[in-house]
């Protein structure tokens, strides 16, 4: 008697589920819009982005929550000005029910003002600018990457403490991205014991770094190179031709893996660090890896990730309300509270302010199996926006910028 009970209501249950995924169908497709960036000096990332968000959807068969899903993308070229033009259509012209990207802090920060207004939830897969999520959080808004300096305070740490180094000059792309690294790399560092002399801001398009790295202080142990797009390559291409021999740590960005394959042996010894590494050994992220190389003959960074799991974030979200994506306050909860026990860099949780705590890697460029990769040298574990100050003390400080930090209190 109780096993017929049973089949029964598992029949039940096989019944519901079937009615469910039939009402899920008769909804239509989900619209993601989805903002990246096809030209300039940030398309390389654009085009990696790309590649992350379709292997996602191409693993789930196109589907969320039983409803297919359909992107409508849109190319930002990379300004913040066309960025917010490019969000008005997508949501009052597309009527899509969601929003991945864009890819740049300055991008995200130019459609802040639009996504409050328009109440859509938004998932970043790249952009990090600190106060979507800090002094003014967005209630719209949650990150699936770090924001611009969550790497960056331990690699301060790692670089003041276990390599010892005293004196450091900051080169950095000048605008909000290269802004919040480096000021978020300094103010660690010299809690630390170390002291920045010099900081020089290269604009974004710079074609010639030569005139910069002429102009860095011979005298100090490091350099702090925070590069986006593929200025890493740039600089480190003409670093080395100059004869500069003063180690050079890096940005997350700067040896990424998705500009590592144009790199040769400039990149080899650069120490950065990252909440992702092609090199971390674990079965989620060798899949990962795996599958990538198969598809696009090439390691995945950065952008890809990003993306990649922004898509993962919706769909555990959707997943959730079993494809009802109509109720946006429903949604963005349902983002907001997103766990993931397993993914390319490692379980994810996100704070009450819709930022992930993650694992921070420090790494090292290496040649190993006939590639450029960011060995792993030593984990930070579950890393805060905040890294080690109280919150409350670390909101009252101004957000990073160009001509600060201020020490914070401990």
């Amino acid at each position: 008697m109780l096993k017929l009970t049973a089949t029964v209501s598992l029949a039940a249950l096989s019944v519901g589920f079937l009615i469910e995924a039939a009402q899920a169908q008769g909804q239509g497709p989900i619209k993601v819009g989805f903002m990246t960036v096809r030209s300039g000096a940030l398309a390389a990332g654009g085009r990696q982005m790309e590649e992350g968000l379709q292997l996602c959807i191409d693993q789930r068969n196109g589907m969320m929550g039983g409803r297919k899903v359909e992107v409508v993308t849109a190319d930002t070229a990379g300004q913040p000005a066309l960025t917010k033009t490019k969000a008005q259509e997508l949501v009052e012209r597309d009527k899509v029910d969601v929003l991945i990207g864009p890819l740049a802090a300055f991008e995200a920060l130019a459609i802040d003002d639009y996504i409050r207004q328009a109440k859509i939830p938004i998932i970043s897969p790249s952009a990090a600018a600190e106060d979507l999520t800090q002094r003014k959080p967005n209630p719209w808004f949650v990150r699936a990457v770090g924001t611009s300096a969550q790497a960056h305070h331990p690699l301060a740490e790692y670089v003041a403490k276990e390599l010892g180094y005293k004196k450091i000059a900051i080169i950095a792309d000048d605008f909000a991205f290269g802004h919040e690294i480096a000021a978020g790399f300094q103010r660690v560092f010299e809690e630390n014991g170390g002291k920045v002399v010099q900081k020089l801001w290269p604009p974004l398009n710079t074609a010639d770094y030569g005139s910069y790295v002429t102009q860095l202080d011979p005298d100090v142990d490091a350099v702090f190179a925070a590069f986006a797009g593929g200025n890493g390559i740039k600089f480190l291409g003409q670093y080395k031709n100059y004869g500069s021999t003063k180690p050079v740590i890096g940005a997350m960005t700067t040896v990424d893996e998705g500009v590592l394959k144009s790199m040769g042996s400039e990149a080899v010894g650069v120490i950065s660090s990252g909440w992702y590494s092609a090199a971390i050994q674990t079965p989620a992220n060798t899949k990962f890896v795996e599958a990538i190389r198969a598809k696009y003959k090439a390691d995945p960074g950065y952008y890809t990730v990003g993306a990649y799991m922004a898509c993962e974030f919706l769909a555990s979200a959707v997943d959730q309300l079993k494809g009802k994506v109509d109720d946006k306050d429903a949604l963005i909860k349902a983002l907001r509270e997103v766990k993931i026990s397993e993914s390319p860099y490692g379980a994810v949780k996100i704070d009450e302010l819709g930022q992930p705590l993650m694992d921070i890697t420090i790494r090292k460029v290496e040649q190993k199996n006939g590639r450029l990769q960011n060995v792993v040298l030593k984990t930070y574990p579950a890393v805060s926006q905040f890294w080690t100050w109280k919150p409350e003390a670390f909101l009252k400080s101004a957000v990073y910028g160009r001509g600060n930090p201020e020490p914070i209190a401990r």
